[in-house]
Parts: C-alpha cells; structure tokens; sequence
C-alpha cells in the first residue's frame, strides 16, 4: 500500500515565503514545512505520546512524491508591521504601547495554485493501525501550513501501491530522522527552525545505447612477417584465418563439434541463422596520409558468447600457433606467406589495431570496407540509388540497428585511404574487391550512415559482414594514428 497525505487550501491561496527574505512563495509546500505544521498541531493537541511516536515514524520514512499543480504568484506590496511585544523589563517603558512601537517590513508572498489540493505520497509506508489513528488527529488539526492565513484541510489515507501517479515528482527539501526533536528543542529555545535537508533527484538512467551483434573485445593478430596482402583481398584472408581457426577444433579431436558461431553453419551444413565471428582488416585508414596498407586483423565474436574465453576455442587455437621466445603466439597462414602474432592489450599496440577505433559510440558511421548488398540491383538512375539505400537500411535492420535517418552511398569511402569500388564496366584491368564464393557477383557500394542515436559499433554490414567486408568505423574528431 502507499500512504498519502492530502493537503487541500481551503481559501484557494496559500501564504509561504521561501525564505525570511523572499518575495517569492513556497509553492508547492515542501516535506519539512508539511511536517512542520504537522508538529504545531500536535503540540496544540496536548502532546500526545502516541501522536509523538506517530510523528517519529513519519520522519523515518523515505523521501515522499509530491503532486501538486502548477499556480499563479500574487504579488503583495510591503506592509510595515509591529514586533513581538518589547520585553524590556522596565516599568513604564512606552515601547510597549502600540502607538509607539516600532514598525518592519514584511512580505506576504503567496501563490493561487490551479488545483488547491495537493498529495504527498509515501510508497510502502504501511503505519500500523494505531499509528494511521494518530497521524489522523494530528492531520485532522492541522489548520493552516505556512502562514496562519493559509487554511487548510489535511487527511491521510491509504492507496493501492502502484497507483501512485506518474508525474508526482521528488520534493526540493525534506524530514529527517531526529526532526520531531529539532523542532521541539528549537521552539523551546525561541529559534525559528532549521530548513529540512535538500533532496538530491535520483541520477537519470542513461539511455541504453544501440549495440550491434559483435562484441568489444577483440582477438588482434598483428601482422609480423611477410607481405601482407592488399586490403581488396581482405575476404580472401578472413577465409583462411577461419579455416585456421576449425583446423584447430579438427587436431583436438572435435572436427564435427565445431561450434556455430566459429564456422558459420549448423551441425547439418546450413547457414548459421544467429551471428557468428567476423574476421575483418585492420588497416592504415581515416587519418591524414593515411594509404590503406593493413597493419592486422581481428577475430570479432559476437556480443555475449565470451568466445575468447572458452577452452575448447583456446585449445584449438594453440594447435594452430606456434610460442615464440617472446612469449608471443604466432598464427601463420600458408596460404599467404604470413606471420600473424596474437597481441594482447599490455602489448602497447599501435592505434590502427584500437579496437575502439571502431567500437566507441558515435551517430555518424563511415565504411572502411565496402557494404556487400544482400541482393543484385534491378533499376538505374535515381531508382536504382533508392534501391541502394532500401538494401543498407534492412541490412542495419537485420543486425538490430536503428533505421539510419541519412544513408550517402558511393563508390568512394569518406575515410582517408579507404579503396574504392571500380565503376560499373570498368575496365578489367582495373584493381578489384576479392569476394568469395556466393558473393563474387555481388554489387559493392560505400557509405555515409547517421543514426538518429548514438550506436555502439562495431557497425559491420551487408552479406559480407562476416568476411571482413562492411566494416565502419565512427566519423568524428581524428588524431594522428600510428
């Protein structure tokens, strides 16, 4: 149950000023103020134990919600009033005659609120039952909050638990426990009390950012010896990294246990339907003199499978390098006459093979390699531009992006070294994206991408995505890269 209680101004206006210096009204009023009147009246009640442990019970409880509506300030000129009456301990002193007594200053700031009533909710507050007793009589006698001239009716009551109303919001002060006391010791003491304690509004929740299916944490092959092929053949070279990869599964004795999300197919040869690792270039792109030339590779599991971390995966990746004196695992691709050293984070690697090149939040993505569309084009002109854009959009789709709210597809990249894609007929002599198998035929495009929300890359699309193509990398602030 929820504990409410209901404060309603009786004259439609209520008297309180934020502070002894203030002309503007305390509106809504806050916790400690409620609370305030609440022990005037007790005290006015003959101060009742059993309203006191009422009262004490109150100010242990968590900060309450408020409702109120919003309300119109009344302005009030300045009115000169008399003090209190001169406790001068002399006899015949005229200063306590009223024509003769001094005259201040005072504002009556006051506030006319659209609705005169307002709530206080307590969530899971559930008084016993002679506790509600008592906080009733308190309320029942609580005759004005603020000012004397602020009337009021007050009653507390009893709600469902989920019925608290969503726009009741968080106070700007608040009860404490000890607060009864305070008031008490301060009245005695002729004092005017102290202020509650100021509410600090829970933090805001962040936002979840939009993630795509790959992971943050890398596996880096740092390209140590040999000529390292151009990046246009970067899906060839992905292809044998993965043969590697279940080479290994194969010398531990688990060659038909190969997981999915290594080899890409089911125990029965068909695609995987879920995401598995993708194997992409790291190369020297999106920074002033940039050329293109890779400088490694990564194995990008997808988000959730802490791949890295499996033994069997582990096993079979120490088949397939060899320990070097350093310490360092050396994977070798035969194929290509290439030394790939699995580098870890202390290694001190050089900003192109940063995984956070890529994976760092951004709205704007920019491919690094191109997007391999997912079906082969039917129109020309401006329709078959249309076509382009609908083709990157599902692919954003198909991995769980956002839809992009602006998609630029080109041949060129917008990344500084960054290939291009040959123009449709180009001569045959003209240097080409290497695509295996079933994507050979497939039509390339680069692209400009912006969100309409911060996106967590790494972005990698299109039908290429697993083979190192489609790979994006946010466009934003560059540094000088190494």
């Amino acid at each position: 149950m929820t504990l409410v209680l209901e404060i309603e101004h009786l004259t439609g206006i209520a008297f309180s000023a934020q502070g002894p210096a203030s002309d503007q009204p305390d509106w809504p009023p806050q916790p400690d103020r409620i609370f305030s009147a609440l022990v005037a009246a007790w005290a006015a009640r003959g101060e009742r134990a059993e309203e006191a442990a009422a009262l004490r019970w109150l100010e242990a409880q968590p900060v309450p919600r408020l409702l109120a509506s919003d309300h119109a300030v009344r302005h009030a000129p300045v009115s000169f009033v008399p003090p209190n009456d001169a406790q001068t301990g002399k006899s015949g002193d005229r200063k306590v005659m009223p024509a003769f007594r001094a005259r201040q200053p005072r504002r009556f700031p006051a506030a006319r609120p659209h609705d005169p009533t307002l709530r206080l909710f307590w969530p899971d507050a559930c008084p016993d039952a002679a506790t509600m007793r008592a906080l009733q009589g308190v309320a029942g006698d609580t005759a004005y909050i603020g000012h004397s001239a602020s009337l009021t009716r007050c009653h507390f009551r009893h709600v469902p638990a989920d019925n608290v109303p969503e726009n009741a919001g968080w106070p700007g002060r608040r009860v404490y426990p000890g607060r009864f006391n305070e008031l008490r010791q301060r009245f005695e003491s002729g004092q005017r009390p102290l202020r509650g304690f100021d509410v600090l509004p829970p933090p805001a929740m962040p936002k979840p950012v939009a993630a795509s299916p790959f992971a943050e944490r890398w596996l880096i092959l740092d390209h140590i010896d040999g000529t390292m092929p151009d990046i246009r053949a970067a899906a060839l070279v992905a292809k044998a990294i993965r043969d590697t990869l279940m080479s290994g599964y194969r010398q531990i004795g688990l060659g038909d246990q190969i997981p999915g999300i290594v080899s890409g197919h089911q125990s029965d040869g068909a695609p995987l339907a879920g995401p598995h690792i993708a194997i992409v270039p790291l190369s020297f792109t999106g920074y002033l003199h940039a050329d293109g030339h890779v400088l490694g590779y990564a194995i990008i599991p997808p988000r959730g499978s802490n791949l890295v971390a499996d033994v069997d995966f582990r096993s079979a990746l120490r088949k397939v390098t060899e320990l070097r004196e350093e310490g360092k695992r050396l994977l070798r691709l035969h194929r290509f006459g290439l030394d790939l050293a699995l580098a870890g984070e202390a290694d001190g690697l050089r900003r192109s093979l940063d995984p956070q090149e890529y994976t760092r939040p951004s709205r704007t993505f920019a491919t690094v390699t191109p997007i391999v569309l997912n079906r082969h084009l039917k129109h020309k002109g401006e329709e078959r531009q249309q076509e382009i854009i609908g083709q990157i959009m599902a692919a954003c789709h198909h991995v769980g992006l956002p839809a992009p709210d602006i998609v630029v597809p080109d041949r060129h990249s917008a990344v500084e070294g960054a290939y291009s894609v040959p123009a449709p007929g180009a001569s045959a002599t003209v240097p080409r994206w290497h695509l295996p198998g079933a994507l050979a035929h497939r039509q390339l495009t680069h692209a400009v991408l912006r969100f309409p929300e911060e996106v967590s890359g790494p972005v990698i699309l299109g039908a290429g995505r697993f083979a190192g193509l489609g790979l994006c990398c946010p466009l934003d602030e560059k540094k000088e890269r190494r």
